[in-house]
């Protein structure tokens, strides 16, 4: 119910008429496909926290539009240079490289549009509170810093640290700040916002981790990219670092971080979030 929310409230919100197709670009880059993590863990912590639901959805679509740009530009020759993405050509490939550049910046701009609608459906301090979280979550001190530290790492030898801070940004940063937002629609307090912030950089560590895994034993078809593509760039990952058997015996201490950090929080409804926190640890795509 809460995944069906969100594919309708996108399918409303990114409009197919902006010019010469890039509508229909920015489409296919944020429809028909997707996990949702990232939408699904705003709505839980907002739902955790008797939030204010139309400013959760908001929320929820915006961080997935930066998620679905940062894969557009990532998929790019420029960057990871792939050419399969949630089972179908990546944006470059279907609608060449200058339309797909131009779909991730639009979708970039949409999403801080979401958060700063003219209905009075978001309190002016709250749309504030919100911009600024993923404003910092995607740029330099976040996902984007991340990805340069990614490209620059390419045919290195990271230790346990440095990998972990090169991803608390590059995948984590995003996944935590989903969790932040869905708190800074509620009047979550300060314990409670500590705790969260635990879970989310868990669940963001425990993702990344699981996501390595998966490259080295996970198909194509079933990964909806092209597997193995760390190991053939020569990317440092997890499962390089510690093998394979080890990065999942972390990975589920990881997951364990995340349900204790819910634990220590106080907050009562909170299995929806515990759901999500062992799908991530537990995933096979």
């Amino acid at each position: 119910m809460r995944q069906a929310s969100v594919e309708q409230a996108l399918a409303s919100w990114v409009p197919p008429e902006a010019p010469a197709e890039l509508g229909t670009a920015m489409r296919y880059a944020v429809l028909d496909g997707g996990k949702r993590l990232r939408p699904l863990l705003v709505l839980a912590t907002s739902e955790a926290l008797d939030g204010l639901e139309p400013a959760a959805l908001r929320a929820a679509c915006a961080v997935e539009l930066i998620h679905a740009y940062s894969l557009v530009h990532d998929d790019m020759p420029c960057m990871d240079n792939d050419v399969l993405r949630r089972g179908k050509p990546t944006v470059h490939v279907r609608f060449g490289q200058a339309q797909a550049l131009l779909a991730g910046d639009a979708l970039q701009a949409l999403a801080f549009e979401l958060l700063t609608p003219d209905d009075g459906s978001m309190p002016p301090a709250m749309a504030a509170r919100l911009c600024r979280l993923l404003a910092r979550a995607a740029g330099a001190h976040g996902m984007a810093g991340g990805q340069a530290i990614d490209l620059a790492s390419v045919g290195l030898s990271l230790d346990q640290p440095a990998l972990e801070g090169m991803h608390r940004l590059k995948t984590g940063a995003l996944l935590q700040a989903s969790v932040m937002m869905g708190a800074a629609t509620a009047d979550a307090d300060a314990h409670q916002a500590s705790c969260l912030a635990d879970f989310g950089a868990s669940i963001g560590l425990a993702f990344q981790v699981v996501d390595d895994i998966l490259d080295v034993t996970a198909d194509s078809q079933t990964l909806g990219k092209t597997a193995g593509k760390d190991a053939a760039a020569d990317k440092p990952t997890f499962v390089s670092l510690m093998g394979l058997a080890a990065a999942q015996a972390y990975a589920d201490e990881v997951l364990d971080r995340a349900h204790a950090a819910l634990d220590r929080s106080g907050l009562s409804q909170t299995g929806y979030l515990r759901g999500l926190a062992d799908w991530v640890g537990r995933r096979s795509h």
